[in-house]
């Protein structure tokens, strides 16, 4: 991996902004985007994860489809803490996104489980997505019950 894909590089320089980063405290970052939504501008994605009920589009880059219906867990549990194991690691030196539709209800439900892989407390996880990415990331009282307990599914 070359100079230009650290950590505090990967998805802009100089504190260029790029919509829908989310900084986690330990400083990985990673992309939440709604797929309903053109790509942003800026960098693609060197790896994606797509949070989806049906197989999504084909990328010009490295992505993985987790079975993730609309408002609801994922298919596989198992799975899905694989996958967002393989994501926390990766965000460190690569340009990763996780989406779903919208980018908000599944995306933010993701991404507090990373915060969660990243040293937030489980109990403190939404707030954090939602403060640093999305408001109104993680829909609904299954998703947000998913991440309390994401820690003791982690074991």
């Amino acid at each position: 991996m070359d100079a230009r894909d650290t950590v505090n590089e990967t998805w802009g320089r100089d504190g260029d902004p790029v919509a829908g980063i989310l900084r986690l405290p330990s400083g990985r970052l990673v992309r939440g985007r709604g797929l309903r939504h053109p790509l942003p501008p800026g960098p693609t994605p060197a790896y994606g994860v797509y949070l989806l009920g049906k197989q999504p589009p084909a990328t010009d880059w490295e992505s993985r489809w987790l079975r993730w219906p609309d408002f609801r867990l994922p298919r596989d549990r198992a799975e899905a803490r694989a996958v967002l194991t393989d994501v926390w690691q990766r965000c460190a030196a690569e340009r990763v996104e996780i989406a779903c539709g919208a980018g908000r209800g599944r995306t933010g439900t993701a991404l507090a489980c990373l915060a969660v892989l990243d040293g937030v407390p489980a109990d403190r996880a939404v707030a954090y997505v939602r403060e640093h990415y999305d408001r109104h990331a993680v829909e609904t009282p299954w998703q947000r019950r998913y991440v309390r307990e994401f820690t003791a599914h982690t074991g």
